[in-house]
């Protein structure tokens, strides 16, 4: 059964308990009997949960693998950054898992990876996955639980003695978080011909290396770099499962839901350039102090967010010249906003930014404002997204909500040149891109079982 909002669901049996961003968690009761999905009993013992088994190895398995890469040991948050070494070892357990299957392994022009079975010049072709960078401290299953579940869902339908009348892939998009260049989905949006090759070369980290730079300390060619409009037009359908990034579905109690559409969100610099002087000579009437403007500006951002029923963040400082005994030259602050639709989202940075410039001037401070990045709203595709309703809805125990997200993710970027389509696995706290985001073992097997069954509606006779 589809449903809009979801009803109560069945509750996982046992209680859980995992360390943040350590992987699934392993329910303590002894001998519990859990059900995915799909409706098959998983039994779990009291040490190790039975994994998800298929020819290639096993979710569990993988996610021992995956789980210790670029784990910051004081934090326990990932720092999993695009074309570093984590994010090296990273693609090498990607290629690994590719290669175990038997695969066809590939790298496209723009770094992203890719794992082919069959022909992809057939064209039509079901392609499933994720990304497996991170935000700064990040957990553990934002962009790989996605990758991991497709691997294991590929590993069921060989299980099932599946047919596959389509090609199918499973692909790794590079740099979705951003957050080492500052822009998010780098990969598809260079795929998609959203980012053009110009764009991309003038994205520069915090160290002043260059997007081509550090590809090319990593070993890519960054002069391939820009539109592949072959590759998409070999597609017939994109589904990337992703954890919840809220808590929509542990509220409504359910597994699994599908995405109903991504809300408007982008990423505004303000430039706060006031006079730098002595901390503890200069008369506070005297002061140029720009950090007296970005304070007032935060608070007006949670003002005018409430207003609109949106959100919006500034998660990020640059103070010049960052001196405790100086006042300060320059605050860049950047402003994360995201909205239900345009006109709220348009409301709320409006108000930010009058809000800000009017701050600016009683202190006489300048000020510029920069949009770095921006997403319209994204529908998926409606025809894709019933036909993911009408595969999961045959399991008359199964409620599948369709739910909207405030997330950006790789599948809206390229919703606008191939059909794409979103699965969530519930989030019991709701809390993402921190160490502390976390889903249930048999949450993600339900995961990886809905992702199964999708992809034989779609890919298999």
């Amino acid at each position: 059964m589809i449903q809009e909002q979801g009803g109560r669901g069945n509750r996982p049996v046992g209680d859980e308990v995992s360390s943040p961003g350590a992987g699934p968690a392993v329910p303590t009761r002894p001998h519990s009997q859990l059900r995915s999905s799909g409706g098959t009993p998983i039994a779990l013992r009291n040490d190790c949960p039975q994994p998800v088994r298929g020819q290639g190895g096993s979710f569990h398995e993988m996610w021992r693998e995956l789980r210790p890469i670029g784990r910051h040991p004081d934090t326990g948050g990932y720092r999993r950054f695009a074309w570093t070494g984590a994010d090296g070892e990273c693609r090498e357990w990607f290629k690994a898992q590719t290669e175990s299957r038997g695969l066809t392994y590939e790298v496209d022009r723009n770094g992203n990876q890719w794992a082919w079975l069959g022909d992809p010049a057939q064209g039509d072709a079901v392609v499933t996955g994720s990304h497996l960078d991170s935000v700064p401290d990040g957990g553990a299953f934002d962009g790989p639980l996605g990758v991991v579940s497709s691997f294991a869902a590929l590993d069921e339908l060989r299980h099932r003695n599946a047919r596959f009348t389509k090609p199918l892939a499973i692909v790794n998009f590079g740099d979705e978080e951003g957050a080492r260049f500052g822009l998010a989905c780098v990969g598809s949006r260079l795929t998609a011909g959203q980012l053009t090759v110009e764009q991309a070369h003038r994205l520069t980290d915090g160290d002043g290396v260059t997007l081509p730079q550090a590809m090319e300390a990593a070993g890519y060619d960054p002069g391939a770099i820009g539109p592949d409009p072959e590759r998409l037009a070999r597609i017939g359908a994109f589904v990337e499962l992703h954890v919840e990034q809220g808590r929509a579905l542990d509220l409504s109690g359910d597994r699994v839901g599908i995405a109903g559409a991504i809300w408007p969100h982008g990423r505004w610099r303000f430039d706060f350039r006031g006079e730098a002087n002595h901390a503890g000579t200069t008369r506070l009437v005297d002061r140029r102090d720009p950090m007296l403007s970005y304070a007032e500006t935060v608070l007006a951002a949670r003002r005018e967010a409430q207003l609109a029923g949106a959100v919006a963040t500034f998660g990020k400082i640059a103070v010049e010249p960052n001196g405790v005994n100086a006042i300060p030259s320059l605050v860049r602050g950047w402003l994360d906003s995201r909205a239900a639709d345009q006109t709220s989202l348009d409301a709320v940075v409006g108000g930010v930014e009058k809000a800000a410039r009017e701050y600016a001037a009683a202190h006489g401070v300048d000020l510029d404002v920069v949009r770095e990045s921006f997403t319209p709203v994204v529908e998926f595709d409606h025809a894709l997204r019933d036909e993911l309703a009408r595969i999961l809805g045959k399991d008359p125990d199964l409620t599948v909500p369709v739910l909207g997200t405030g997330a950006g993710h790789d599948a809206g970027i390229l919703s606008g040149s191939i059909p794409t389509a979103m699965l969530f696995v519930r989030n019991p706290t709701g809390v993402s891109h921190s160490p502390a985001e976390f889903a249930a073992e048999d949450d993600c097997v339900a995961g990886v079982t809905a992702l199964a069954d999708v992809l034989e509606g779609l890919a298999c006779s």
